[in-house]
């Protein structure tokens, strides 16, 4: 294995369309909350320092691509693919220092992943060398050869964490690090679930994890996302999670949000004029007449919301809790039916006008087809390869067709295994299977690693998928108030909340036993 960094240009070149979003992207609940998420880390990115390197010299991390087997179970197979990883060596200040893995997940992995966040923040206190290593079949890490089906079986969570492993040695070896150096790996959601795993499956290797909103257990149907459980109180719904608005209590937002689909679902029914003055009014790419283009639009409109949520208060947000809920609301005292309609409407629009895009597409059948493009340079963002991996591991299908959930009935749970078998030809008994399989290897809830931490924010939706209460002195976790999906690893901001600070004062005790109790070793094998 070798780095290639002659390889980066002709690369960049090759797969650089990936990171580009269409002005008519689809907007499946899936792929918005995927861009709201790549949107959120393209906003702190460019909010992130260059290194400094003195008065007047300025430097950007190093980027390099390591040479991996595609398929690393098959020592016979002698095809391989270059794998982007990134380099901070600004406070490195011992070749027998910590080294802060950062891995990436469903998506690029930016500079950004050695520049910001918990690895960065905490590196100058121990003199780490930070690396960002992304994940195989994303960004600028996508194998030649497309993404057909055939392609997409090496896109697993155990070809990824084979890659980690490979790549902790080749990154030792290629940075001259001591054997004795602890390797600590950081993650957040997705990405989260590998660091945990990768200290489950290599602790020879990897000596301890921080795993953010980490979903480790796989589960078909995620209603739960709609029923979070916030500060050990039963939240009413998803939007019970946020920041309450002045002068607005959590039902009366709940309400607005059910009066407001409701009205979305009556002008759906109705047809004619009404159906077409919605569809202008949503900014739809084309006719609501179709039943599946319906369902679409309100899964959208439900991720919106959830959204809303998931990422509250973060930095580059379109649109928090507060200020959703305050839309809703807004004409809440004339008592109209259609004023958390047009709310609602509002919404859309300040997040159509976020995300760059002229209108929303809600149709069933370009959704289909722009998940069947095999060529990587025009399969957008990841949709494709994510959907794949929900299809063959994990699942994670939100749905609301509980009383608790306060959107429209819509059964999603079909139509998402539909997708699976029109997008790659895999039945939904493959899928409930790859499920249970998934929770049979890693552990579930409860995998029995040591030395990770885990961290959750209690308004995340994705919590309840994740470690929220310590199973042994050797698995730690956090659970911090009013916090949302990967807040921690955000970089620090005057607004964040007393309980967001003390929970990384947590991280930073944290790391510091587990690094003291690396050195405790290193002494010991010295003498």
């Amino acid at each position: 294995m070798q780095t290639w960094d002659r390889m980066a240009h002709r690369s960049a070149l090759r797969l650089g369309p990936l990171l580009l979003l269409s002005l008519c992207a689809s907007s499946t609940p899936v792929s918005l909350l995927r861009r709201l998420g790549e949107h959120l880390g393209q906003i702190q990115d460019s909010s992130s320092p260059s290194l400094s390197l003195g008065p007047g010299a300025v430097a950007f991390p190093k980027q390099g691509w390591l040479e991996q087997p595609l398929d690393p179970f098959n020592a016979s197979d002698t095809r391989s693919f270059l794998q982007r990883y990134w380099v901070n060596d600004q406070h490195w200040t011992s070749q027998r220092g910590p080294v802060f893995l950062h891995l990436g997940g469903e998506s690029s992995l930016r500079s950004g992943s050695v520049l910001r966040g918990h690895p960065t923040a905490l590196a100058p206190a121990w003199g780490a060398l930070v690396i960002g290593l992304e994940h195989r079949f994303y960004g600028l890490s996508v194998p030649a050869g497309g993404l057909d089906v055939a392609q997409l079986r090496f896109l697993s969570s155990r070809h990824a964490l084979a890659d980690v492993a490979s790549a902790r040695l080749a990154l030792a070896r290629l940075f001259n690090v001591s054997s004795s150096s602890p390797w600590i790996c950081f993650g957040g959601s997705y990405a989260g679930s590998l660091a945990a795993w990768a200290r489950l499956k290599f602790p020879h290797l990897i000596f301890a994890s921080v795993a953010s909103s980490a979903p480790v257990r796989a589960t078909l149907d995620f209603s739960e996302y709609n029923e979070v459980r916030g500060s050990g109180r039963q939240v009413h719904a998803v939007l019970g999670g946020g920041l309450r608005p002045r002068g607005v209590s959590l039902p009366q937002c709940r309400a607005a949000a059910s009066a407001a689909f409701a009205e979305v679902e009556r002008r759906l029914h109705a047809g004619g004029a009404t159906r077409s003055a919605l569809r202008a009014e949503l900014g739809a790419c084309s006719p609501l007449d179709r039943a599946e283009d319906q369902a679409e639009l309100l899964g959208a409109l439900q991720a919106l919301v959830g959204g809303a949520v998931q990422y509250d208060a973060q930095a580059g947000v379109p649109l928090s809790v507060r200020g959703l809920c305050g839309l809703l609301l807004e004409g809440r005292s004339n008592r109209s039916r259609s004023a958390p309609y047009h709310g609602l409407r509002r919404a859309v629009q300040v997040v159509m006008h976020s995300l760059g895009q002229r209108c929303l597409s809600f149709s069933r059948a370009e959704t289909v087809a722009q998940l069947k493009v095999t060529d990587s340079q025009v399969s957008g963002v990841g949709d494709r390869q994510w959907l794949y991996q929900t299809c063959t591991e994990f699942g994670f299908y939100i749905t609301c067709e509980g009383p608790r959930c306060p959107f429209s009935q819509v059964p999603a749970l079909p139509s998402q295994l539909e997708l699976c078998e029109q997008v790659f030809g895999l039945s939904a008994s493959s899928v409930v299977q790859a499920v249970a399989q998934t929770n049979s290897y890693y552990g579930g809830q409860t995998p029995g690693a040591t030395q990770v931490l885990f961290i959750n924010g209690d308004t995340d939706p994705w919590h309840v998928l994740s470690i929220t209460q310590a199973s042994g002195p050797l698995e730690s976790a956090l659970l911090i108030p009013s916090a949302s999906h990967c807040m921690d690893m955000a970089p620090d901001r005057p607004s964040d909340s007393p309980s967001l600070r003390l929970g990384r004062q947590s991280i930073f005790q944290q790391l510091q036993t587990w690094l003291r109790l690396a050195e405790e070793s290193q002494v010991r094998s010295r003498a």
